[in-house]
């Protein structure tokens, strides 16, 4: 029977904080504003449309924490492929 590849372990509440960045399970860069450790979850708002909350179960997700520059190149990335330039 072949090994099966271990999944990346689950961040706890504990590791985020209000202020942090992190990409949620949509690919988007959210902004963390609360954590919710009883309950293993984290909100945000996103910043590639502003959409809140963004809530990520951590018990079932692997959100990950972005560095500023990570979230800024996503949001320029994300926003070309939505809104293309137009031809002149």
């Amino acid at each position: 029977m072949a090994d099966t590849p271990e999944l990346p372990a689950s961040p706890s509440a504990a590791s985020f904080v209000p202020g942090d960045l992190y990409e949620d399970v949509f690919y988007h860069p959210c902004l963390c504003v609360a954590v919710d450790e009883e309950n293993d979850g984290i909100w945000g708002i996103s910043l590639i449309d502003g959409s809140y909350p963004r809530s990520t179960s951590l018990l079932f997700s692997v959100p990950r924490k972005l560095a500023v520059e990570e979230a800024w190149e996503m949001k320029r990335k994300l926003q070309k492929i939505a809104l293309p330039e137009m031809p002149n």
